[in-house]
């Protein structure tokens, strides 16, 4: 999803693109666009309206009006409203199935941009002034050459590889199980997060038929060994097992959707350029979905790159044609900027989402309650509830112009 929203918002710039995809968009494999569901901030949603395609999405998307934080069999909570904010919402869920439909209807009407899919890159040669790539589709094997290679090809990125950028990879023991569940009570709009002493459990409301009750997305993180027994049941044990530790803020649970399951850790690479190389999205940081932060982090990883992209060639076209030298979008210089812009959105989310996960789960004497001094003092506070309620806008420093929805130029 990060890879194509570039490419869109770069299809106005004149630039030659080619998106390189390993799977047909309709693909039932496809991994990317799935039922799985995204919760969009409103920075996320203002790069979708500036992409054009909001409206599609907004038919399909749950308003998250309210946010239930707690920790389970514990005093400490704490809760947001939109309302309090002068908000319409603090966040939206959208299908991931829902964004990649519309992303590529999108792009198959943009004439610079080539779509190759399905398609492999096999090999990436970083050269001085340029990038070569072996790729391989349907009709076998192709060569092609460019000044940039943008990967955004998940957590083992072939090209972060072929870069020479290494990752840390810290194991989270956790692996999460995502769910589609129905229970009595109709969608209000609420996003629970709960922390239970196996891990974070988040339930979000879906956009559905509010005469067939409230379908939520279920993230429940937990040990591994539980993961693979809460797979194993079926789907009435599942519920009531569910039950047992979420509680019945949300109501009965009464239907559950297909169940799969991914196990959590924290990838982080080294650096997020090398060469004409740059990392966006789980290529670059990959995160543990509490408090789903990292699909809204790469969307703005990709609106800070397009946006200094577009001034580039917009400086270049501003030079006295004599004067004009061809433009190398992959510029050390350019590249050293877009990280230099990146460092402290990226930094900041991490270790948000990476503290949220250990304190939750630190065990030693005195600990539990001191967090849950914290979530009520939170509860009680705020201006550090309205800090928080614009986590969407990135973590310090200058949001991206589309996150801002505003234009590129």
């Amino acid at each position: 999803m990060v890879g194509a929203s570039l490419a869109l918002a770069l299809r106005a710039t004149g630039l030659k693109l080619l998106l390189v995809e390993a799977f047909a968009p309709d693909a039932a494999a496809q991994p990317s666009f799935d039922e799985r569901t995204i919760a969009l901030g409103n920075g996320s949603r203002r790069v979708f309206e500036a992409l054009g395609i909001w409206p599609q999405l907004a038919a399909e998307a749950a308003p998250i009006r309210h946010i239930h934080v707690s920790d389970a069999g514990r005093f400490g909570f704490a809760r947001l409203n939109a309302a309090e904010f002068d908000l319409d919402a603090l966040g939206y869920v959208v299908p991931n199935r829902a964004i990649g439909r519309e992303l590529w209807a999108a792009l198959r009407s943009q004439p610079q941009v080539e779509l190759l899919m399905p398609a492999r890159v096999t090999n990436v040669v970083l050269g001085a002034a340029l990038a070569e790539l072996r790729l391989v589709d349907a009709s076998g094997e192709r060569r092609c050459s460019a000044r940039l290679v943008v990967a955004a090809d998940g957590a083992q990125s072939l090209v972060r590889q072929a870069a020479g950028i290494g990752a840390s990879n810290e194991d989270y023991a956790q692996t999460a199980i995502v769910a589609i569940l129905r229970t009595g009570l109709a969608n209000d709009g609420t996003a629970y997060e709960r922390f239970t002493p196996a891990g974070p459990m988040a339930l979000l409301p879906v956009a559905s038929d509010a005469a067939a009750g409230g379908w939520r997305t279920l993230v429940w993180a937990c040990d591994p060994q539980q993961a693979a027994d809460l797979l194993a049941v079926d789907d009435a044990q599942f519920i009531a097992r569910w039950q047992a530790s979420f509680g019945w803020r949300a109501g009965k649970g009464l239907e559950l959707k297909t169940r799969v399951a991914y196990p959590l850790s924290l990838v982080r690479a080294g650096a997020g350029v090398a060469g004409r190389a740059v990392l966006l999205g789980n290529a670059s940081q990959a995160l543990h979905p509490v408090a789903g932060q990292g699909f809204n982090l790469g969307l703005r990883d990709a609106a800070e790159l397009a946006e200094l992209l577009a001034a580039a060639v917009a400086a270049n076209a501003a030079q006295p044609a004599a004067e004009r030298a061809p433009l190398d979008v992959g510029d050390a210089a350019l590249l050293r900027d877009f990280a230099a812009r990146r460092t402290a959105d990226r930094d900041g989310v991490i270790r948000f989402t990476d503290g949220l996960v250990k304190l939750f789960a630190d065990r030693r004497p005195g600990v539990a309650a001191l967090r849950d001094l914290g979530l009520l003092l939170f509860d009680l506070t705020p201006p550090a509830k309205r800090l928080l309620s614009r986590v969407s806008a990135g973590f310090g420093g200058r949001a991206p112009r589309l996150s801002r929805g505003l234009p590129l130029r």
